[in-house]
Formats: structure tokens, sequence, C-alpha cells
């Protein structure tokens, strides 16, 4: 039987991020599912649903698990910036044959804050009641963030494909001390299965230095792999190739054979 790999976006994308990946690990004999969140199924130019303004992390959590658990047997979970935090949380309701963080957000309890992080959510937080809003990330910021490393005609085609995105979650990673929901926490105690934390050292939404913290959550299964020569958008920023090569390695010695 086939492995299944479910390939969870991240805040204001959608499906269209894992275009590299799917069709690199569909080569390799895997079946890839790419489920957008909650919300963000819509075209870029129209106004979006109010309701994703107050949508929580475990909204998209519930919805995929949801769907994770109509599959015969339990995936891979690859997740990328936020969805690398959906990813744990998934895996830590023991949802994951393997999960493979690419860039994470960081779970409750670590402190993620830097003067890059700052730079790029200034804007939405500085909006009254931000928490309760859709958002969208200027074509200035996501260059700055995320996008640095990218050719400038890719920057602009893939900014031109981002989407809104929830307001609530936002609040939920960035400020998760005032949480009482605790949306972002993950029981690292209950994450059993294989771990590989991905980390872009040129990435500037979710820096190195921090997602090296969150492999630490997990170290007692996790593998931590910093690409030197990439940033944030390691699904399609050029050397995207490497790092699945070594996703694909790492996977192939930590899969049992089916």
């Amino acid at each position: 039987m086939n492995e299944t790999i479910v390939m969870i976006h991240g805040m204001w994308n959608s499906d269209w991020v894992w275009e590299n990946y799917k069709g690199f690990f569909e080569n390799k004999g895997y079946i890839c599912k790419t489920p957008i969140l909650r919300f963000h199924d819509m075209d870029p130019k129209d106004t979006p649903d109010p309701q994703l303004g107050t949508t929580s992390l475990l909204d998209y959590a519930d919805d995929l698990e949801k769907e994770i658990k109509k599959l015969d047997a339990a995936p891979i979970l690859m997740g990328h910036s936020m969805g690398g935090l959906l990813t744990q949380i998934l895996a830590s309701r023991g949802l994951a044959k393997a999960a493979v963080l690419l860039a994470p957000a960081s779970p409750r309890g670590i402190n993620a804050l830097t003067w890059s992080t700052i730079v790029t959510f200034s804007s939405i937080m500085m909006t009254w009641r931000f928490w309760r809003k859709p958002n969208r990330i200027s074509f200035k910021k996501a260059v700055y963030s995320s996008m640095n490393l990218m050719p400038p005609d890719d920057q602009k085609e893939s900014y031109d494909k981002l989407v809104y995105e929830s307001g609530r979650a936002v609040f939920e990673i960035g400020h998760w001390v005032l949480d009482s929901r605790k949306a972002s926490e993950v029981d690292h105690s209950k994450v059993n299965c294989p771990v590989l934390v991905i980390a872009g050292k040129n990435d500037k939404i979710t820096p190195a230095k921090v997602v090296k913290k969150c492999f630490k959550k997990y170290e007692h299964v996790a593998q931590y792999q910093e690409f030197e020569n990439n940033a944030h958008m390691v699904l399609m920023e050029p050397g995207w190739e490497e790092i699945a090569e070594y996703v694909s390695e790492w996977l192939n010695q930590h899969l049992d054979d089916s």
C-alpha cells in the first residue's frame, strides 16, 4: 500500500503552495492530499467571509482531523509555517505516522518574538480588534518576511495568489500568553511519531533560532536540519528540490515497510 501524505498549508496560502512538493512526492509513489483550510478556498480579489476573522487554530485542526480520520491508516503529516503548527497539534492527537515540519510556527510556550516578526506583523496587530478580523499581508511585508529569496517575478506571482487569514489565528500564535483557550498549545509528550524539523537560515517570519526551540520540544523523537541557503518559502524558492530530497530520504529511513 502506498503511503499517504497530507500536506497542510500556512497563513494566507492555499493548496497551490504544494504544487512542487505534490509532484515530487507523487513521483516517489506517495499519495498526496492538499486540503484547503476553512475559508481559504477563495479568489484573492474577493472579499473574505467575515467568519474567517474569528476562526481558531482549533477550527482548522478539527476540520483536518475529520478528513484524516476518513483515511484507511494514519498518514504522514507535512506542514509548512502555520501548517507546521497544525501538524504538531494533530500529531499530539495521535493522527500521524510521521510528521514533517517545514519552517513551522511555534506552539504555545515558545517566545517567538524577534525584530523580524515584529516588522512582519506590526501593521496587522496595529489594526483595532485585529483578532476578530480577516487580514492580508502587504506585498512589501511578504517579500521582506518570507519571499526574500524568491526571484522577483515569482514573488509577484505568488503574492497575487495570497488570500486572507484569520485574525484569531494570528492572535493565538503571536499572543498565546493572552489566549485563555490555549489554542496553540501542544502536549509534546503525546507526540510519539518520528518528527523532522526543517529551518531556513534566512527565514524572517519563522526564524531558524525559533524553529530550533520548536525542535527541542520533540527532541525525544525528532531530527533537526537547517538549510543555509534557504528562507521561509522552502516549498518553492531556489533549492527546494534539495530539501524535498532530504525529506524523502528521511521518510525512507523512518517509515516501516508497508
